[in-house]
């Protein structure tokens, strides 16, 4: 089984706790949460460092020109690039969320009072979508390069 359908059961029984806790004492609540999201915050990033500051895994068996490669190869240069690709398509769907939320309303508006100019405001709304496009791009060029 994996580890992470282990841990829905937690999930929900974190989550069932929250909102028993939000519902009894609603004023303190919301500090306890607060205090054990730092909590957990903390934890997960003391596991981040410890698994940043361990040592790789022996390369026994490995052949003789690929290891040489993986030793000039700098340590973090393939997970920067992941993060990388990452934070671009995260941002780039933020980004695409606000414009086609903003457009979109725009577009309907402006139909509702001229319905012939549909044509015109589905082109600004899909310029907006192109913006998580462009960040997807940009996402599959730095996993290449990693």
């Amino acid at each position: 089984m994996n580890l992470w359908f282990g841990a829905i059961p937690i999930f929900l029984i974190a989550a069932t706790g929250a909102i028993l806790l939000v519902r009894r004492w609603r004023k303190s609540a919301f500090k306890i949460l607060a205090a054990l999201n730092i909590a957990v915050m903390g934890g997960a990033l003391a596991v981040l460092a410890g698994a940043l500051n361990a040592a790789p895994a022996a390369a026994s068996g490995v052949a003789p020109a690929l290891a040489a490669a993986a030793a000039d190869t700098p340590a973090g240069a393939g997970g920067s690039a992941l993060i990388a690709a990452a934070i671009a398509v995260a941002g780039s769907s933020i980004g695409a969320a606000f414009a086609v939320a903003y457009t979109g309303s725009a577009a309907l508006a402006a139909m509702s009072e001229r319905p012939e100019i549909f044509g015109r405001a589905m082109v600004v709304v899909g310029l907006a979508e192109g913006i998580a496009i462009y960040g997807l791009i940009i996402a599959i060029i730095l996993i290449g390069k990693a």
